[in-house]
């Protein structure tokens, strides 16, 4: 056996080089999480709003990371930043905005710091005790973007799509109303003050308010509005009157508006319509007058109590009011005379006439010449004259009354003046006066302590002369005069009283006690002189009297 092996014929191994990865799997991990990284910073991108900034006053509680912006109590953005800003006077805010809000970002939108408030008009900010301050937001009507804005100081009193509309008032002063001060419709809560301002001109204060729906739509051209801050306390010939529409208005003010029944207008006011503000309700509700007619009356006493804006009557019926209060003066004689200024209107007298009248009063009260001659007649024919009288005495507010004299003096007036002057008579007040002060002086010259005086000194007398009769007469005498001695101890005690009650400097009835005073003196007189004469013949009540004269 041929032990050679043929070595081409055996297997043979063949070398394969390993094969190399590019990569490692060690890599994957890292490339996977970059992956992931630039993913959600795309996203981020994708998602992430602007960019704004906010220029405040002042900042307070603002923290760059943790004060969050909110709108309808959602979060739209957070602050990012805050620095010192425009020479250091200002604060300037950085913030990011979320995505979703990034439509809200318009040139009339609003910020504003909110934080915990309490006021008289209410509190608000509360949440922020526990969270924090926050920055408010309030959405624009713009469609003009913007990215810088001037945050506000305090919030806006209403927002922007409340439903309701705004008017502006016109004032001479503030009062004491403020932004939020309550605006009444019939002494409900509809509404209140936006803001308020100096106007142009430096004489007048410009209000904004807001009266809600469904309520705005009772504002139209004729409605009045007027200040109903406080106690409307009114001092007037009718005695005093207090009004307030609620305790809210008494402590921080309000405005109350209506509208007059002789105003017809019924279309509501367009926003933003000026209307005036009034001082209070009845100058608010007073009636402008289409006819006027202007007087002077002169009266030769004091016009105390007398003021601008006192009623003037006719028969006790409205007439009128008072424009001015005076005097003149005449330089020769130096007399001074009190000077009235009166206007009527003559179309209040015919509200008051009968249904067959009125057309006739009418037709009278337009003309000028029918109105003259039928106020001629009155005065010549009836007695029309003018007085001053009181309309309260506890106010001693007093007021001008037309009224029939017919025992007074005759007058004519002189129709070609520009305010004629109408006849007077002088008011019943200061005669009435005049007659108690003279009875007060002459009740000050009687000598009533000395009377009082010496009455009690002749009941002292007269009790003595009674015991010396008692000891000299007989038991029924003695009875009798018991009896007086009673009613001489009733009188003593009367006596007293009236001495403390009756016999004051000041005291009433004192008149009256004098006579009576006068009686009881003549009385003792006649006892004194009955008990004298019983002294020398007591036994006249037995026997009679003699004929000795006593």
């Amino acid at each position: 056996m041929s032990e050679s092996i043929d070595r081409d014929s055996l297997p043979r191994a063949t070398l394969t080089p390993a094969k190399r990865s590019r990569i490692s799997a060690v890599w994957l991990i890292p490339l996977i999480a970059a992956i992931l990284a630039v993913g959600i910073a795309v996203q981020r991108i994708l998602n992430q709003g602007p960019t704004i900034s906010i220029v405040f006053k002042s900042a307070e509680g603002v923290e760059a990371g943790k004060t969050i912006i909110k709108y309808k109590d959602v979060k739209i953005g957070q602050v990012t930043a805050v620095e010192l800003h425009d020479n250091y006077s200002k604060v300037l805010v950085t913030a990011q905005i979320d995505k979703h809000a990034e439509g809200l970002m318009v040139e009339d939108a609003k910020f504003w710091v909110v934080h915990p408030r309490v006021t008289l008009s209410g509190v608000s900010g509360l949440s922020t005790l526990l969270s924090g301050n926050f920055i408010g937001f309030e959405k624009g009507t713009s469609k003009k973007t913007q990215h810088r804005f001037t945050g506000l100081e305090t919030a806006p009193v209403i927002a922007i799509d409340q439903p309701g509309r705004q008017f502006l008032l016109t004032a001479d002063d503030l009062g004491s109303l403020g932004t939020g001060s309550p605006i009444y419709f019939r002494r409900l809560n509809v509404g209140q003050v936006m803001a308020y301002d100096l106007a142009e001109n430096g004489k007048d204060v410009t209000i904004q308010v807001f009266v809600n729906a469904p309520y705005d739509q009772f504002v139209t051209r004729g409605t009045r509005f007027w200040n109903a801050s406080g106690l409307d306390v009114s001092l007037g010939a009718s005695g005093v009157d207090v009004r307030t529409q609620s305790l809210v208005s008494l402590l921080i003010g309000g405005i109350a508006f209506e509208t007059p029944s002789f105003d017809s207008t019924d279309e509501p006011a367009a926003a933003d319509t000026a209307f005036a503000l009034y001082d209070d309700r009845a100058t608010a509700m007073k009636q402008p007058e289409s006819i006027a007619r202007h007087y002077i009356a002169y009266f030769n006493e004091s016009m105390r109590g007398l003021s601008v804006g006192a009623p003037v009557t006719l028969l006790g019926l409205a007439a009128g009011e008072v424009t001015d209060v005076g005097f003149d003066l005449d330089p020769k004689t130096l007399k001074l005379r009190g000077r009235v200024e009166i206007v009527t209107y003559p179309e209040r007298l015919v509200e008051h006439l009968s249904a067959d009248e009125t057309a006739a009063g009418e037709d009278i009260a337009r003309s000028v010449q029918q109105s003259r001659a039928l106020f001629q007649r009155l005065i010549e024919e009836r007695g029309l004259r003018a007085q001053l009288r009181s309309g309260s005495l506890i106010t001693g507010q007093r007021y001008v009354a037309f009224d029939f004299f017919p025992d007074a003096a005759e007058a004519e007036i002189d129709w070609s003046l520009e305010k004629p002057v109408v006849a007077t008579v002088p008011s019943t007040l200061p005669d009435l006066e005049a007659k108690v002060t003279g009875i007060l002086a002459k009740l000050d010259k009687i000598p009533f302590e000395a009377i009082g005086t010496d009455l009690r000194k002749t009941i002292e007398t007269l009790d003595k002369t009674i015991e010396h009769i008692n000891l000299g007469v007989t038991p029924g005498l003695k009875s009798a005069i018991a009896g007086l001695r009673r009613v001489l101890a009733t009188a003593n005690r009367v006596l007293r009283n009236t001495d403390a009650t009756l016999l004051g400097k000041d005291a009433p009835g004192q008149l009256e006690l004098r006579d009576a005073l006068q009686e009881v003196a003549r009385a003792a007189r006649a006892v004194r002189v009955l008990s004298d004469y019983l002294e020398r013949n007591p036994g006249a009540l037995i026997r009679g009297k003699s004929g000795e004269n006593p």
